[in-house]
């Protein structure tokens, strides 16, 4: 293992310089300075970005490089980085180097790209500086990582958790926030994807999904699910294997030629999985069986299935011409589209467009979240009680609902970079940690009152200064999340913005006016944009008035 050459004595200068940072189309990649070091977090930079700026020669005086996990927006830039550089360590899990090789399907990978650490072990680089790896949840030998900068004044640290889940999935337990509690770093790297969102349970996620497979498959329908070739496709595939209402259920899946490889090597870091997956492995087959129902097949580049007789399921690249399977008129298809935060998986990407006029094919959308939502990423931050903490990975608007939480603002220095902006961050030599928040919770009661519903709250309530602000209009919007209704007040500028949409296409044929739009969501099944977000002037064939709806009613 390569041993770094420790620094003369020196001040301790503390900064951030993210070069890409999640967003929409971006990779992520963010330079750490510690004292004298240079550690680059990730590198999922392309080869336009190595091209349109001059990083090799930015980059040529950082100290080392920590790749969190094998996806592509985090690893891409590796090979480049390593070719420009091969003696510069690159530190990762096992798994994490067994999986790296998916990003470049049609290059040879050299042996030595990257060096593998132990779980939960401080590994000493030199004298000063040291790192350590915990399990991250998100996706096999996705890690967070620890860096200690021992001086001779104090220890300084940054805890970095790459992307990360505390939800256990089918093929990895999430990142335990009990091993971390207390761990008080000087500064927290976490990311953002979903915002303040709140997820229902994962089991529920997974029972969503199952459901309407199965619903699609007993109505007729063939099944079609584009997904990224490394992660999600290989946990719908082990939850299809497993649960029990497919077990013996006489059933086709054809998984394509990119997917199919991420399966094969998953079958090569069985260590890494979690142990009720080993046991499962030990007695069938984890992934391909084509003697016992529910079948797995294997499907070479551009090969299509013969999809017009029995059930099928097909797992294909998201990258891949999928519209290719809904060719056949006479074979009904639901094509079922993952929601995403929408970092590096984008819809505006996918051949919808020559799929949506199809009366045969149904589009829909399903959760399964590979990241943790609002509630367990504040959850985690208040654990590790930092002193700074930088959002990343997500959109402009989702990092800024975290960062404008009072419950962080109250706590702790905040900050929400974009690319190519240094973010230094001051030390301070003592920090009272704050008290971690508690939350508050009021029993109310729910009466129905003819065609209304009331919903009735101690007056305590209107003491929290956030009342004000929820109160404003005296208005409230509410939705379904999973099995919980979550309320919200409706501020005076979403109540103009609305009034002013309403009044500009008032005499439009378009979303805003149609009786199917609830919530800015299309609920009319025949429509393509079924279940999906819509614009107000948006409009669809199955367009029908508001008005016209009521008369024929």
């Amino acid at each position: 293992m390569p041993i770094l050459t420790a620094p003369a004595p020196s001040p301790t200068p503390f900064s951030c310089t993210p070069y890409a940072i999640g967003r929409k189309g971006e990779g992520v990649c963010l330079l750490i300075q510690m004292g004298r070091y240079r550690i680059l977090l990730d590198c999922g930079l392309t080869e336009s970005d190595f091209a349109e700026h001059d990083v090799f020669s930015e980059l040529s005086p950082i100290d080392l490089v920590f790749c969190s996990h094998a996806h592509r927006d985090h690893a891409e830039g590796l090979l480049a980085l390593y070719g420009h550089n091969p003696t510069l360590p690159i530190y990762l899990s096992q798994a994490t180097k067994t999986l790296l090789p998916l990003n470049w399907p049609d290059r040879k990978i050299p042996a030595d790209l990257g060096i593998p650490l132990p779980w939960r072990s401080p590994v000493k680089l030199n004298d000063e500086l040291s790192i350590q790896l915990f399990p991250a949840g998100h996706l096999p030998g996705a890690a967070a990582a620890l860096f200690t900068l021992h001086t001779s004044n104090r220890d300084y640290s940054l805890f970095y958790t790459g992307d990360f889940s505390v939800s256990h999935f089918q093929l990895v337990n999430g990142l335990s926030i009990e091993e971390l509690r207390g761990l008080q770093p000087d500064v927290l790297v976490v990311e953002g994807s979903y915002g303040t969102v709140r997820h229902p349970h994962r089991r529920q996620q997974e029972k969503y999904l199952t459901n309407r497979i199965l619903e699609a498959l007993n109505a007729g329908q063939s099944v079609i699910l584009p997904v990224p070739r490394l992660g999600l496709g290989q946990e719908i595939l082990k939850l299809l294997r497993s649960h029990h209402q497919f077990t013996g259920k006489k059933l086709d899946i054809w998984v394509e030629n990119h997917v199919a490889k991420a399966c094969d090597l998953y079958l090569d870091i069985l260590f890494a999985l979690p142990e009720p997956v080993q046991n499962f492995a030990k007695h069938q087959s984890l992934f391909w069986d084509e003697r016992v129902y529910p079948r797995m097949h294997r499907l070479q580049a551009d090969e299509y299935p013969n999809i017009r007789q029995g059930n099928h399921v097909i797992i294909t690249d998201y990258t891949h011409d999928f519209a290719r399977y809904c060719d056949d008129e006479n074979t009904p298809c639901l094509l079922l589209l993952p929601e995403h935060p929408g970092v590096w998986l984008n819809f505006d990407e996918f051949p919808l467009s020559a799929i949506a006029p199809k009366r045969h094919v149904q589009i829909e959308t399903y959760l399964l979240a590979e990241h943790s939502d609002g509630r367990n990423t504040t959850q985690l931050i208040h654990n590790l009680r930092p002193q700074h903490v930088i959002f990343y990975h997500g959109s402009t608007h989702d990092l800024s609902n975290l960062t404008a939480l009072e419950e962080l603002q109250n706590r702790y220095q905040l900050h929400c970079p974009s690319a190519g902006n240094l973010v230094e961050l001051p030390i301070g030599e003592t920090f009272i940690q704050p008290d971690i928040p508690q939350h508050t919770e009021y029993e109310g009661e729910i009466n129905e009152l003819g065609s209304w519903v009331t919903l009735s709250l101690p007056n305590t309530i209107s003491d929290d200064p956030r009342w004000q602000a929820f109160a404003d209009t005296g208005l409230v919007e509410a939705h379904w999340q999973g099995e919980e209704l979550i309320v919200r007040g409706v501020n005076e500028r979403e109540l103009l913005r609305n009034s002013t949409d309403v009044e500009r296409f008032a005499n439009l044929d378009c979303c805003i006016n149609c009786c199917f739009q609830k919530a800015l969501r299309c609920q009319q099944p025949k429509s393509p944009l079924y279940r999906f977000k819509i614009t107000p002037e948006g409009y669809c064939p199955e367009f029908q008035a508001i008005a016209a709806a009521k008369e024929s009613n």
